[in-house]
């Protein structure tokens, strides 16, 4: 198809963004979009592309924006039941930490999700994958987590599969069996950690090779974090997943600052999450790696805690950053990346382009994808947002609904909530 009568096309650039080069758009008027398959084949003047392809099918923006579609580099997906009375207890005055240390928090949802069977976790998670579509995002990484035992956590990695196969959403998989620290080894993180290292690291891979057969090997992820796992405990979890060959990734300083995002950086990771609390010369170090700040403002927000990743920080010293939901039932259940782009905008004090960029480009280098998603180039998926109006910066501004029209997804209209014309 040919897409034409746009406002604006964002491009962006085929390469996640640095420091003060964050938020360059290369936004383009009088701009059609060709697609051919599941590529996009050629950005570049309607005129031009009309004349050369008189008979290709042409898809009218209604003089809209265009832009790439949102890629959330960070989620928790696959989980049962909910936490609306733990939210209601931080309201009440109990924090985090204490609702966790109670039998709340995380494990809560451990013990839901290892009840459940595959197809209701499979229908649960499917409708926020519609909520996430439906609000533009085209793919998005999707954890592991609330099984913490073998059996748990690979139900949850077969229902990621699932989603993937079917579509339309791209799913990019973790494993985090190290979330936290299950009932059955309280007090005990040295010996889960064990557990992990000896036993579930190693069967893993041998699952994915029999269930996932010509897959890259999912990420591997730990919690670095007071409560969960110390640095020793990371740093085993990590260098076996590496030594297995799975592709890292850390969740760090969301309390505390304990060392993991220096740890995770030397490892090679490929992001690293959260980076509340993460001081000043471990910030600058992330800045000089290759791997990628990934901030999650909902989380945050959700807890009410006017602590945010130090952004500008990151920015100045030259790194790379991005942004995604944290969806979780705990802290930010939140399908929406254009209401995390307009929190990145007011608590990381992001420009609307510095967002967006984070949002699509750089979350795709956040997740090993920047070659084939998060900007509009020739050989590129075809993954394209048509929004409700002309002007990107709209997404930042607005908040609470939905400004997204139209999805593409490799190259198929998947999504089309296009008014109706009054007669």
């Amino acid at each position: 198809m040919l897409i034409v009568n746009c406002s604006q096309v964002i491009t962006l650039t085929p390469s996640p963004q640095r420091g003060k080069q964050l938020g360059e758009l290369n936004a383009l008027t009088g701009a059609a979009v060709l697609i051919q398959g599941e590529k996009i084949a050629e950005v570049g003047p309607e005129e031009a592309l009309l004349r050369r392809f008189p008979s290709e099918p042409r898809l009218d923006a209604r003089g809209n924006a265009v832009l790439p579609g949102f890629v959330d580099a960070h989620t928790h997906l696959v989980f049962a039941s909910d936490r609306a009375a733990e939210f209601e207890s931080r309201l009440q005055g109990k924090t985090y930490q204490e609702i966790m240390a109670a039998g709340g928090g995380i494990n809560a949802t451990v013990q839901a999700t290892r009840a459940a069977s595959r197809e209701e976790l499979l229908a649960q998670s499917g409708g926020r994958v519609a909520g996430m579509l439906a609000h533009g995002t085209t793919t998005a990484e999707a954890k592991s987590g609330y099984g913490l035992e073998l059996e748990a956590e690979l139900k949850q990695l077969e229902v990621l599969l699932s989603l993937g196969e079917t579509g339309p959403l791209s799913i990019v998989p973790t494993f985090l069996a190290a979330h936290a620290i299950p009932a059955e080894f309280a007090g005990n993180a040295d010996g889960y950690t064990r557990k992990i290292v000896e036993d579930m690291l190693p069967a893993l891979r041998a699952w994915w090779q029999e269930h996932a057969t010509g897959r890259l090997l999912p990420f591997v992820d730990v919690f670095c974090e007071q409560g969960a796992f110390n640095l020793v405990n990371t740093q085993e979890i990590l260098k076996k997943a590496r030594g297995l060959g799975f592709p890292l990734k850390a969740h760090v300083d969301e309390f505390e600052n304990l060392g993991g995002c220096r740890l995770a950086v030397e490892l090679g990771a490929a992001s690293v999450d959260h980076l509340v609390k993460t001081s000043l010369e471990e910030l600058h170090a992330l800045a000089r790696s290759e791997t990628v700040a990934v901030s999650l403002p909902c989380t945050p927000f959700g807890l009410s805690d006017p602590h945010f990743t130090n952004a500008k920080e990151i920015i100045a010293a030259d790194g790379l950053l991005a942004i995604a939901s944290d969806l979780n039932p705990g802290t930010a259940w939140c399908e929406s990346m254009q209401f995390v782009i307009a929190l990145a905008c007011r608590y990381l004090h992001l420009s609307p382009a510095q967002a967006l960029t984070c949002a699509t480009i750089n979350a795709a280098a956040a997740i090993n994808c920047a070659d084939r998603i998060g900007s509009l180039h020739p050989g590129k998926d075809a993954d394209l947002l048509i929004l409700s109006v002309p002007d990107y910066r709209q997404i930042a501004y607005r908040f609470g609904g939905n400004l997204v029209e139209r999805v593409i997804k490799k190259g198929r209209l998947v999504v089309d909530r296009t008014p109706e014309p009054v007669v």
